[in-house]
Formats: structure tokens, C-alpha cells, sequence
């Protein structure tokens, strides 16, 4: 097998993947029935789009949503691959099929407040368990990737055109405060995709300059459990050679590693930043 050529799935991966893509369309399909529609209250692309012609058309979101993606997700078959098109399209059925279900369960809530909170935090986390395990629910970035190489903005810039757009029509056709409850949905969803997408566990990167490199990495490696990374760097200014300390630690160790930095090293200089997702090697979650 050469470099260039993809490894073929394996079977139990495969059932994994489209299990947790069938929860994550159950989720969105959920919050979509029983708590945006009964209030009124949209999200943006194309479920939202499609929500906004429930409520002009009558026609059912079932339909609308596959109808609406089928093009994004033959140019996504083009344009990403054959895999990321038929996990897209297994997600965008699933999401239709699990929504017209539910069409006689009552809304849990009639409290816009309510639903826009809590629809928005399930929706999020149905289209982000979807994403997360190689599908998508909403074509708007596909769309996003094919235009922005004719037009000078970015994939986020247009969406975030797009969605101006489409919260500005929910104003005229739902009313405006409608609108803003909508636009509060968006947000929440968006910030709950990006927990799932990311992980939940939440890790920091730090990078140490010290002359007591040595020591520091000791302790760390013995107080605080992390394994470390020893980086070559050379001083802008005086050209001198030091050792750069590299660990991975989660947020809530980070006060213990200042602790052992200006316990062996009060002038040392340290940056610590935010980190996505922490795997592989022998890391793992655990606090000392």
C-alpha cells in the first residue's frame, strides 16, 4: 500500500461512527421539534433556512433539509470525499427520518428563554457529535469552501454573511424578537459544537525558558506526573543557547505548575496557552 492511498475502515470503527452520528441527528432532530419550532425560534444555514419555509410553505422540515443539502453534499462528494458524503448524507436522513417521529410528542417547553437555552445547547451537541465522527448536518460551509475560492472572503466571513442574512428574514417572518431569541440559539449552538468538536477536557501547552531546566523538568515530571519535552532555542538579543521546556498539563494542574516554576526558578519565563485536544503518548486527564 502506498503513502498516497487510504487505509480501509475498519468495521467496528465504521458501526461506532454512524451509531454516534444517529445519536448526535437524534439530538439536533430533537431540539428541533420539540423546542425550536413550538417557539418559533430558528438556528442558521440551512436549518435554519429550512426552518424560516416551514413556517411560509407548510412543506415539512423532513423534506426541506434533505432537499436543501443535496447539492452541498454532491459537492462535497466532489470537492472532500466519498466518505464525508455518504456520512453526510446518513446524518442529514437520520435527521429527517427521527424528526418526522416526533411530530406528535408536545414541545417540553413553552418558554422561549427555556427552549432557546436548551435547544440550542442540544443542538449544538447533536451537529457537533455529527461532525465530530466525519459528517456533517448543515451544507452551509460546504458552500462556504466552493465560493470562497471565487470571492474574497473567508469560509467563516460568508457564513457569517449568510447568517446576517437569514436571522434579518426570521425578523420579518417570525418577528424580531423571535429573531434575537434565534441569533442567542446560534451562539449557544456554536459554542457547544465547538466543546464537542474540540473535547471536553480542556488542556493547556506551557513553554519554560530556565537555566534550571534540568531541575524544572524533574520536578514536573515527579510532582506533577507530566511527562516533558526538552526544546533547543537561541536568545534573540545575546545569541546564547537554551533548553526550552515543553508539557502538556489540564487547567486545573496549571496552578501547581507555577508553583513548581517559581519555587526552583522565580525569573524563569513561562507562556502557557490554550490547547485543543490532548492524545496519544502517555497522556492522560489525571490530577495530582
Amino acid at each position: 500500500m502506498t503513502t498516497k492511498q487510504h487505509k480501509k475502515e475498519k468495521a467496528g470503527r465504521l458501526i461506532y461512527r454512524y451509531i454516534m452520528m444517529l445519536i448526535g441527528a437524534s439530538l439536533a432532530a430533537v431540539s428541533i421539534e420539540l423546542f425550536l419550532v413550538p417557539n418559533s425560534v430558528i438556528d442558521g444555514g440551512i436549518i435554519g433556512i429550512s426552518l424560516i419555509l416551514v413556517y411560509l410553505t407548510k412543506l415539512p422540515f423532513s423534506l426541506l433539509i434533505i432537499i436543501f443539502n443535496l447539492p452541498f453534499l454532491y459537492s462535497g462528494y466532489k470537492q472532500i470525499g466519498r466518505n464525508f458524503c455518504f456520512s453526510s448524507m446518513f446524518a442529514v436522513v437520520a435527521l429527517s427520518i427521527v424528526e418526522s417521529q416526533l411530530h406528535h410528542v408536545p414541545a417540553v417547553t413553552s418558554e422561549p428563554l427555556l427552549a432557546t437555552v436548551f435547544g440550542g445547547l442540544l443542538l449544538g451537541a447533536g451537529v457537533g457529535t455529527v461532525i465530530r465522527h466525519g459528517g456533517a448536518l448543515d451544507g452551509t460551509e460546504i458552500l462556504g469552501i466552493l465560493l470562497t475560492k471565487k470571492i474574497p472572503f473567508s469560509v467563516g466571513e460568508f457564513v457569517m454573511f449568510l447568517n446576517i442574512f437569514i436571522f434579518a428574514w426570521a425578523g420579518f417572518v417570525l418577528g424580531w424578537e423571535q429573531a434575537m431569541y434565534s441569533i442567542l440559539t446560534y451562539y449557544i449552538a456554536s459554542k457547544t459544537i465547538d466543546a464537542i468538536i474540540q473535547g471536553l477536557d480542556e488542556t493547556k501547552a506551557a513553554f519554560i525558558v530556565s537555566n534550571h531546566y534540568e531541575e524544572l523538568s524533574d520536578a514536573i515530571t515527579h510532582r506533577l506526573g507530566r511527562g516533558v519535552t526538552k526544546l533547543y532555542g537561541k536568545g534573540g538579543f545575546e545569541g546564547t543557547e537554551k533548553e526550552v521546556i515543553y508539557v502538556v498539563v489540564t487547567r486545573l494542574e496549571i496552578t501547581k505548575l507555577k508553583t513548581i516554576i517559581s519555587e526552583i526558578d522565580p525569573h524563569a519565563f513561562t507562556t502557557i496557552m490554550d490547547t485543543q485536544e490532548a492524545q496519544g503518548g502517555k497522556f492522560k486527564s489525571a490530577i495530582h
